[in-house]
């Protein structure tokens, strides 16, 4: 380790007994047990109200979870001398959900369900770690679905505008523009049928019950382990609609899966048999799934970096977007259309 690493490593009263280093963090082997130290954007306060909000989960419904561990001087996270910002965790030896393995997939399908089954924002938790509840409370509030597909639909259109203004142009510029129409016009119709389904409602429902939600499920954050599965990396909890995690997850392990169609219905069976499913949530599940989620992150990604070289991933990445559409908008089709009564696209 770097020397300013091992500073940090001295404000835990841990017994460290030795250290390994994996992709973007360290293992640490302590009298306590193994913990993981990893860089954080996680501010003071936010640590905190993460903490509380896994410490109650933790007491309430017996689950392992990888709580932060507070540092000599009684903090969440730790400044290294470069003013880079590290935390602590508790942390269990497994291995992430393989998206090849449909009964792990299923598994953590059904983690998602339990964690989500009464899971709601306690009020005297906040209370406790703040002194000014509205202030404080609305960072912690995920935003509604038509403002969020509204704010891509203007970036996908500020990069369209971009490209055509560029005089050199490469794979990725061409690609973009060629498939821009098709895709825009599949965004702009889901965006448009927001109104019409009742996720607006659904939205009101979550923040007024306070639902919480992991905001980052996906397969490298549930570990499963000689002791049972554990779910990782709440960073971004938050109160939101809780199916959006259901469908991050989805969305993840189908793009793996080519939208198998028989394991999309066997992971919103797995779900409803533990958490049953109301309609407007699988009408926020199907919107979702159908909005062309990769195509505006990759247009956002090309954006935000350095445009003199795209690399041939991401050119790779945007072909796989733009090829798995048609297949996409089938199976939603094939699987909503029956509950919903009327096609998603």
């Amino acid at each position: 380790m770097k020397e300013y690493e091992l500073e940090i490593l001295d404000q835990y009263d841990l017994g460290i007994k030795g250290t390994r280093k994996i992709r973007g963090a360290f293992f640490c082997d302590t009298k306590e047990g193994t913990m993981l130290l990893k860089e954080t954007k996680v501010s003071d306060r936010r640590a905190l109200l993460m903490y509380q909000i896994l410490e109650e989960l933790e007491k309430n419904k017996h689950m392992k979870l990888d709580l932060p561990i507070y540092n000599k001087e009684g903090t969440l996270v730790t400044t290294s001398r470069y003013g880079k910002n590290y935390m602590m965790k508790n942390w269990f030896i497994g291995k992430e959900c393989d998206v090849t393995n449909e009964i792990q997939i299923l598994r953590a399908v059904s983690e998602l369900a339990k964690l989500h089954k009464d899971w709601t924002f306690s009020e005297h938790v906040f209370l406790e770690s703040s002194e000014d509840n509205e202030e404080n409370l609305e960072p912690l509030i995920g935003r509604p679905l038509q403002e969020e597909f509204s704010r891509h639909n203007r970036e996908m259109k500020k990069v369209r505008n971009y490209i055509r203004k560029r005089v050199s142009k490469g794979s990725f510029e061409f690609l973009y523009l060629e498939n821009f129409e098709k895709m825009f016009c599949l965004a702009q119709n889901i965006t448009d049928k927001l109104k019409s389904f009742g996720c607006g409602r659904l939205y009101q429902r979550s923040i007024e019950q306070k639902t919480l939600v992991h905001g980052d499920y996906n397969y490298h954050n549930i570990l499963f382990t000689t002791a049972g599965a554990v779910i990782t990396n709440f960073e971004h909890v938050r109160i939101d609609v809780q199916v959006h995690d259901l469908y991050y997850f989805m969305r993840k392990v189908l793009e793996k899966n080519q939208w198998n169609y028989e394991l999309g219905i066997a992971m919103l069976q797995t779900y409803h048999e533990q958490r049953k499913l109301q309609k407007d949530e699988v009408e926020y599940l199907a919107l979702c799934l159908a909005y062309p989620e990769k195509f505006w992150k990759m247009a956002s990604t090309y954006y935000h970096s350095n445009k003199a070289w795209i690399p041939e991933k991401n050119v790779e990445k945007l072909q796989v977007a733009i090829r798995q559409t048609d297949q996409r908008i089938k199976f939603l089709n094939d699987i909503f259309t029956f509950h919903l009564q009327q096609p998603v696209v």
